[in-house]
């Protein structure tokens, strides 16, 4: 199984967004950061060529996320809260498990749930060793058993490397 993490696209600045009473959940993409969003999802489509199924944390700005790199695959986003900002990694780990090992599955979500993941995949630590900036990506390859330290890492692109590849 192939694992695609993709964290969300550039979004609102959170202290104004907070500073005007709203709900940190809903703070959509900028208007920049679904553009960045459209080219990154154009390169991903060459990278990845396929993607079965496609998971989201609830939150707005990476619901919009979701929905754009879905539209460029032709397949649904599906929200799960085991990608929200503050879900352990390991909470990723049973749905995972439920998944056929020969789908390339994509997570979107955010920092530092991410790069936590990333390092409980990869190493079975719970300290993270990278930082996926917004818009940044990573391609895992997933052992027979999906858990931790089951990973092997195939690349990592950051934003703006993903947009020079367009």
């Amino acid at each position: 199984m192939k694992l695609l993490i993709i964290r969300h696209g550039p979004a609102g600045d959170r202290s104004d967004w907070e500073a005007e009473g709203q709900d940190d959940r809903l703070r959509p993409l900028t208007a920049q950061g679904k553009s960045e969003i459209h080219k990154t999802a154009r390169v991903l489509a060459r990278l990845v060529p396929r993607l079965d199924l496609l998971a989201t944390s609830p939150f707005t700005r990476a619901v919009e996320t979701a929905d754009i790199v879905a539209s460029r695959y032709r397949c649904e986003a599906q929200p799960l809260d085991a990608l929200t900002p503050d879900s352990a990694p390991d909470l990723l780990t049973p749905w995972l498990q439920q998944q056929p090992r020969d789908r390339t599955i994509a997570a979107v979500g955010h920092e530092p749930h991410l790069s936590t993941l990333v390092a409980y995949l990869l190493t079975g630590g719970r300290t993270s060793f990278l930082d996926l900036k917004k818009g940044g990506t990573c391609l895992l390859e997933l052992g027979v058993s999906p858990g931790p330290a089951s990973a092997t890492l195939c690349w990592l692109l950051t934003d703006t490397l993903l947009r020079r590849l367009e």
